[in-house]
């Protein structure tokens, strides 16, 4: 239990990273969690799918769980949600498009979860009552519908979460971000502000959306066959402007991706795509038009190895492939660590004769996020006692932390938090008083959690080496060879001493396996030792100066 006016602030991810967001807030024996988000894996995490937040704390407070309150419906925050639901049922409050993205994933990841979940739209403006917080949803320009700032009163004072903002004065729908609000709450007092940092390092403003509208209309009415357009498919005002761009031009709309299925309909549903009733046509019809009136819009605007724009760039989807012509504008500018496969697809785009526009030759996409000045405006808005810098790598939780100081804030107000510190505030002060896990969970396939470090290992080895898996025939009582050991290697051999070296492995395993039966010791133990696969990569390497994975199957036949 909370210690009676403390406040607890625990991030279980989303600091010192970009991705997996889930900040946890308990007060006595209430909880409310602020969105529960996934990530991509590293490269380093070979096989892993997804990687989502450690929520043991959770699981050991679950009785205290009143409600889950999510900001928008990016992966980043909402990613890590079907795991988290399918163990508490806990009621979930956001807006109307994050809703819909949330009950598409619910059931792709659990069919019939979203039956058994307490899902509740909320819209801007309205407060709704979680044990003892009262948290209103306030109205953020962001690159998806619905995003919103929560403004959480507590027992001891107002605390405000950004979520994921910018400020937008000419947003593509509804209107610009409610600052006469936040002002309004800054006035009254707040307590405690907790702000994304995601563009703490861009100076300025963020560019208004319709810049990447008007930027796309010129390339419309260059381009002399197919547009291709990949983006994020959850950047709902870009879906807007290309089906807008497209109608003007006289062109077909034809979407590609799951995810970006599943977005527009979403979308549609509600209303936020505005089209004409023909403008949309299967991605099977694409063929019945002459190019210049085609659009397709795509999923892997960051080049990832299963997106529609890989395997269209690749020759490796069923139904579209790139033709000389085709114009490509690929609407994202690269995530940290992604510039490497986007311009593979790029350089395979150019080789197949079409002409591609990324963000290094024009501008195709501007940042959901707030640059520089409009953080200093929200800031100045908010004027919060004490700050937290969020959402962002180390560097830019510092770099925030800075500039709030230069605000007015005074650096003893100012704590920058890891996964799994336990933050503790009063009205008067706040201090970081414990740390509970932070780490991550691995998703690999249907195991949830149970990928362990050991088995990363191995899978890089076997990347790195390679393997040699050997198959040993012996007598169960003498240990003598029944037959020749059958070698196979993997990753490992270059065609030129395939051969040669397998032949010099089966005749060492076989002469290892005769030493092992003449001093009257038992092959399986040499096996489950780990005694005889040591002497055969002690001979790999001596041959070949690699350290492949060596795997021994031992059959032991009764004579």
């Amino acid at each position: 239990m909370s210690p009676k006016g403390k406040l607890k602030i625990i991030p279980l991810g989303g600091v010192e990273e970009i991705g997996k967001n889930i900040y946890v807030l308990e007060y006595a024996d209430d909880i409310v969690i602020l969105d529960c988000g996934s990530i991509f894996p590293k490269e380093d995490m070979l096989g892993i799918e997804l990687v989502i937040p450690d929520v043991t704390y959770l699981q050991r407070n679950r009785d205290k769980i009143r409600g889950i309150l999510v900001t928008h419906g990016h992966e980043d925050h909402i990613g890590g949600l079907p795991y988290l639901l399918r163990e508490f049922r806990a009621p979930v409050y956001g807006g109307r498009m994050t809703i819909e993205l949330l009950k598409y994933k619910l059931d792709d990841r659990v069919p019939g979860l979203t039956k058994s979940c307490e899902l509740h739209v909320v819209e801007a403006g309205e407060t709704i009552r979680s044990g003892c917080f009262a948290v209103e949803f306030i109205h953020v320009n962001h690159s998806i519908a619905d995003a919103f700032m929560f403004a959480i009163r507590t027992p001891i004072g107002i605390i405000m979460h950004s979520g994921d903002f910018k400020i937008d004065y000419t947003p593509i729908n509804g209107a610009i971000m409610d600052l006469q609000r936040i002002a309004q709450i800054g006035r009254e007092g707040v307590l405690l502000f907790v702000c994304e940092s995601t563009n703490i390092e861009v100076p300025g403003f963020s560019k208004s959306e319709r810049h990447v509208g008007e930027s796309m209309a010129d390339m419309f009415k260059d381009a002399k066959g197919r547009i291709f357009v990949a983006t994020f498919s959850s950047n709902t005002s870009r879906l807007q402007q290309i089906f807008t761009a497209a109608e003007r031009h006289g062109r077909k709309v034809a979407l590609v991706g799951r995810s970006m299925l599943n977005v527009f309909n979403a979308a549609n549903n509600l209303g936020y795509i505005q089209k004409k009733p023909d403008t949309l046509i299967e991605i099977s019809q694409v063929d019945n038009y002459p190019p210049e009136q085609v659009v397709i819009i795509s999923t892997g605007s960051q080049g990832e190895p299963m997106s529609a724009l890989t395997r269209i760039a690749f020759s490796n989807h069923r139904e579209i492939e790139i033709q000389p012509g085709d114009t490509i504008i690929i609407s994202a500018t690269p995530i940290p660590g992604n510039e490497k496969p986007i311009y593979k697809v790029i350089n395979e785009l150019y080789r197949r004769g079409a002409k591609v526009y990324y963000s290094a030759l024009a501008d195709v996409h501007v940042s959901g996020h707030a640059s520089q000045e409009e953080i200093k405006l929200v800031h100045a808005l908010v004027r919060p006692k004490f700050f937290i810098p969020a959402h962002g790598e180390t560097r830019m939780l510092y770099q925030h932390a800075e500039l709030a100081h230069k605000l007015g804030v005074p650096f003893e107000n100012i704590f920058i938090l890891a996964n799994g510190d336990i933050f503790e505030i009063s009205k008067g002060s706040a201090r970081v008083t414990g740390f509970t896990n932070g780490d991550a969970v691995l998703i690999d396939g249907a195991s949830v959690g149970e990928v362990d470090n050991s088995v990363l290992r191995e899978r890089k080895l076997l990347s790195d080496d390679g393997v040699v898996a050997i198959s040993l025939a012996v007598n169960r009582k003498t240990g003598a060879m029944m037959a020749q050991p059958v070698v196979s290697a993997m990753g490992f051999l270059y065609d030129s001493e395939h051969v040669k070296i397998e032949a010099a492995c089966r005749q060492h395993a076989a002469n290892a396996v005769a030493r092992i039966a003449a001093s009257g010791k038992k092959v399986q133990e040499a096996v489950s030792s780990g005694q005889l696969q040591g002497q055969l990569r002690s001979f790999l390497y001596e041959r070949t100066k690699r350290r492949p994975v060596v795997m021994i199957n031992l059959i032991e036949v009764d004579s």
